[in-house]
This record gives structure tokens, sequence and C-alpha cells, in this order.
């Protein structure tokens, strides 16, 4: 299976979600990097299962353990490996899997590519527990980026048909202390109100919502990245579809751009007389590949959980016919607001990599 990313950091993710454990390899990381330990753990367990009434009632810690590339809370210039060890596997709730697949899960697909010997327990490797391990090294380049003035965050842009208030395309970093400060990460606190209300009511039919998430990173210099296929935005969305719920990204105004003229998409040039600004940010940070000094800003859409309580058509693979399937488990109404420090590190991965480039 594919499960490396980076040109300088190599990311490597294994173990799957009923397994002992699971973990990541992150070789390329500088050696003297200090690793503040509190702010990680706190940072994983942004992204943890069972910590409200909105998320899965699954109960992980999810306390990274350091094997390797890390002492004394330093990076050594060695190969970086962390485990996180599951606590609270049932897998015979997934017994089914292996003859019904579900809908809108990789079940399916996973059972024609490898055979029946694929570990389906929890989604097996397929599952969004393993950005758990994407997040121990998205949470140690969140550190990286902010040593050198690179803030980076993310808040719940939608959900369903709900929409918060967007960063400012200037100055995004004007949110980040709301965002930092609310347990659920929402720049106006009153739409977050209707967002949990939306999702209860998808949970108390049975059902599950989607949503968008959007991310912003500050304090990046011009020229990072390359053209064509090294570009900032292919480098970001690369790590951003390695996140399973993950159905589209845009950059900027991103398809709202094609609804434009050219003179109002494009974004006029200015100086201070010491440094080249934009007046707009219509692209997002991000001009032929490369930044452009200003804020580079994303939005990521987060499919429904296909995991709901609802009957739904499926067919048995062994008697070949068709068949009604009814999911047990544990499962979120909506992963949305799990995913926002997923983002977070997957925006940090890719960026860190970016700064990495000679």
């Amino acid at each position: 299976m594919s499960t490396t990313y980076g040109n300088n950091l190599k990311l490597t993710i294994y173990g799957g979600s009923h397994d002992e454990k699971i973990g990541m390899t992150l070789s390329g990381m500088p050696r003297g990097e200090k690793i503040d330990m509190e702010m990680l753990t706190a940072f994983m367990k942004r992204r943890a299962p069972g910590q409200n009434a909105y998320s899965t009632k699954r109960k992980e810690s999810d306390i990274p353990v350091f094997v390797s590339g890390v002492e004394d809370c330093m990076t050594n210039g060695q190969t970086i490996e962390a485990v996180i060890y599951n606590e609270n596997q049932r897998s015979g709730d997934y017994s089914s899997l292996y003859d019904i697949p579900r809908p809108s899960h990789a079940d399916f697909a996973a059972r024609m590519k490898y055979g029946d010997k694929v570990d389906l327990r929890g989604g097996g490797h397929f599952s969004g527990r393993l950005t758990a391990p994407l997040c121990i090294a998205g949470g140690i380049c969140l550190q990286f980026l902010s040593r050198r003035g690179v803030q980076v965050a993310s808040h719940i842009y939608s959900i369903y048909d709900i929409y918060d208030i967007p960063f400012d395309p200037i100055h995004p970093e004007n949110n980040f202390d709301i965002l930092r400060s609310n347990d659920f990460p929402v720049i106006d606190s009153n739409i977050g109100v209707m967002m949990r209300e939306k999702i209860e009511e998808a949970r108390l039919d049975l059902d599950s919502v989607g949503g968008v998430i959007e991310t912003a990173a500050v304090g990046l210099e011009p020229g990072l990245g390359e053209h064509m296929f090294s570009g900032v935005e292919g480098r970001i969305a690369s790590v951003v579809f390695g996140v399973p719920a993950v159905k589209g990204i845009e950059f900027g105004l991103g398809f709202g751009s094609s609804g434009l003229y050219g003179s109002q998409n494009n974004d006029p040039f200015y100086t201070d007389g010491k440094r080249i600004y934009t007046s707009t940010n219509n692209c997002g940070g991000i001009l032929g590949g490369m930044t452009d000094g200003m804020p580079v800003i994303f939005r990521t859409a987060i499919k429904p959980t296909p995991s709901i309580g609802k009957e739904q058509n499926s067919v048995s693979m062994s008697r070949m016919e068709n068949v009604r399937l009814k999911i047990g488990g544990r499962h979120d109404p909506c992963i949305v607001p799990r995913a926002v420090p997923v983002m977070e590190a997957a925006a940090a991965l890719a960026l860190t990599d970016i700064m990495l480039d000679d």
C-alpha cells in the first residue's frame, strides 16, 4: 500500500484501526528541533475520539509513544518513530463486512484489490483512525513552523448548509486566538450552536452530515515551492487527500474564481516601500505553484460519515444477492470537528516539507 508522503520529509503511516498499535515514521526532520510534548498531547486530544456528544463513543487516549529519533524532547537527526496503542477496539462489530460492503466505505474496492485477506476491522488501514499518527507528524511540524514565524489554523467553515464567518483573506490570524480558545472551532459561536444542533438532528435521525474546513497559514516568505508538479497546491493536496473523508479542495476563491472577470479575480500589487503585497488574496497566497507572501488559504470538503444507523442497500458478495444492511459499531454523526486539527497537521507537514527545499 502507498503510505509514504514527502520530498524532504518522509512520512510513513502504518497499522490498522483495530490492530494493537498504529504508528508513523518521519525522516528528514533536522536535528536539534525541540518537541513540546505537552503541546503535542493537547493537539492530539483535539482529534481523539470520545471527547464530546458529536463524536464516536470509542475512547482512545491517543498518547504518542516515541520509539526513536527523539532524545530529551529533542530530535536527534535520526528517523522519528512514534506509536499509539489502541485501547478500545470492538472488532466483532465489523464481522459482516467481508461479505456485505458498507456503502461509500473502502470495503468493496479494498476487497477487489487485496482479496479476502484484507483487514476491514474498523475500516482497517482505510480508517480515519490513521489520521492520529498523521497528527503526530503534523504536530511536530506545527512546532517547527511556529519557531520560524509561520502559524497555521483551521476552523469549521460549514456543516451541511450552515456557514461560519470565513477567514479574512488578508489577515486570517486575527481569528486564530478565538479558534484556539473554542472547544468547537468556529469564529462565530452562535453559528457553532446551530451547527451542533444540525449534527444532533442527524444523529437522532440515525444519519450523518458533512461540511467544509477552512485552513490558513500566515508568515510564509514569497517564493517557496515550485511550478508544475512540485507546486504548493499539489503538495498540500497530496496530504489532504490522504485523509479518508476528503472529497475536494480549493485554494483562495477556488471554483468561485471561474465565475469572475479577470479584472475581478486578479490581485493587484502594491508596496509600502519595503515589501510587495497584494490588496486582495483571491489566489490564496499561491501563484504559479509558489507562495507570494500572502496567507495561504484553502478549504477542504469532508463527506458525511458513511457509517449510519439507517438501513441501506448493499450486496452479499458470497451469494451475489441484493441485501439490506444495518451498520453497527460506534461512529461520528459528523467527522468535521475532529478533522479540523487533521487539516492543520496536513498543511503543516506539506509546508515544512516545502520549507526544507534546497
